[in-house]
């Protein structure tokens, strides 16, 4: 089935963050909003039927996951990423971000140090002050339109650290982290016993010519020290279905994980939620290659529109992922006035580089997941802001 992305929906006043909250957070309700990492296609055919089909039986009781469930997850890691995983390491869990607290919560104390590379996703850094304790930043070095990781500070910082919270793929950089930076990583994080918290929710979104390392699945070694945050969220856009996977195969660490999502009588879970991960995970695959096919031909256009009208714009192209860090540096905004320029005078609506961290200073981050028209639309009118810009 061949699946269009170019479709028009409309997503005003369904209770969307993306479209019904741009007046809360951009002061106009008209800009086009490229922001939350909230695609605008549809989520496919198979997965409404699913929650349809379901929820035409006339009771929404109390309900449980079975093998039922637990088994396209299993599929999908070992056909996508050669990860053999079982049924009792795979933890249900109300999204990443909430797994990303839980495992502060289960694994650390009130001022133990962990460890996050900025700029990196706004909820790591809440994640670690909103339950007291320390952040250490291993700031991303940037190198031309590339990032690497500072390996000699992160061998520094792991001395005293208790957890290093993984980005991997990067938000918002769009860096696949390769093999060979994923073990440099595991040598240091092993070498001082550090856990690793992986969030892979955008593992799925790897665009032609890379391929997604699950960390865990590096090593025996690696293994016992990460626990892998994973969803069908991002991939099948599910995000309002509030239904991810931590993946811990250790079991020390998880029956900790697991004791805390019980005593907060989380494990239930959405009834739809299971039916949408269990329809998108044993049905997607089609549905996703061409998902990737698309973002990264709106990915290729974005490079060449700004490469041919606005050479200035620094665009990192993502290995992974429909988000694009565009640097702004050369136009010599301040942060407070590149946002408003581009929210009141091109009606645009990005995401702050600020949002993400020390790093972030200039940058925007720029949501490609929406039809062609409204990305030539947007393109259109950044390069209309910036035209008249001197740049020194």
């Amino acid at each position: 089935m061949k699946y269009n992305f170019d479709k028009v929906i409309n997503r005003v006043q369904t209770s969307c963050v993306k479209y019904d909250l741009r007046q809360t957070v951009f002061g106009r309700s008209d800009v086009i909003p490229m922001w939350i990492a909230d695609m605008d296609f549809e989520t496919p055919d198979f997965i409404r039927d699913a929650v349809i089909h379901r929820a035409e039986h006339s009771i929404y009781g109390y309900t449980f996951r079975d093998i039922i469930y637990y088994q396209p997850i299993i599929d999908w890691m070992r056909s996508h990423h050669d990860w053999s995983i079982q049924r009792d390491e795979i933890i249900f869990c109300p999204g990443v971000v909430p797994a990303l607290s839980f495992a502060v919560l289960a694994f650390t104390n009130p001022g133990d140090k962990i460890i996050i590379q900025p700029p990196v996703y706004p909820p790591f850094f809440n994640t670690v002050r909103d339950h007291t304790r320390e952040l250490v930043y291993n700031h991303l070095i940037q190198k031309e339109n590339t990032y690497t990781i500072d390996f000699g500070l992160l061998e520094e910082q792991a001395k005293e650290a208790k957890m290093l919270i993984l980005c991997n793929p990067h938000n918002p950089v769009g860096r696949c982290w390769n093999r060979s930076e994923l073990e440099k990583i595991a040598q240091i994080c092993l070498k001082n016993n550090v856990l690793v918290l992986s969030d892979e929710i955008h593992a799925d979104l790897v665009l032609p010519g890379y391929r997604h390392q699950v960390f865990a699945n590096l090593s025996a070694e690696t293994d016992k020290i990460t626990i892998t945050a994973h969803a069908p969220s991002k991939t099948f856009n599910l995000a309002g279905l509030s239904t991810s996977s931590v993946i811990i195969s250790n079991p020390e660490l998880r029956s900790a994980f697991l004791q805390l999502i019980e005593k907060m009588h989380l494990g239930m879970g959405n009834l739809f939620g299971s039916v949408a991960s269990v329809a998108a995970y044993a049905n997607g695959e089609s549905w996703r290659l061409q998902l990737i096919d698309y973002l990264n031909d709106n990915i290729a256009f974005t490079e060449r529109f700004i490469k041919e009208n606005i050479p200035a714009l620094n665009m990192f192209r993502p290995e992974a992922t429909y988000m694009i860090w565009l640097d702004f540096r050369k136009f010599k905004f301040d942060d407070e006035t590149l946002k408003n320029k581009l929210i009141h005078e091109a009606g645009l609506g990005f995401n702050p580089g600020t949002d993400f961290g020390p790093g972030g200073e200039g940058f925007m981050r720029m949501n490609i997941a929406c039809r062609r028209s409204t990305l030539k639309d947007a393109l259109g009118r950044l390069r209309i802001m910036l035209s008249e810009i001197p740049i020194n």
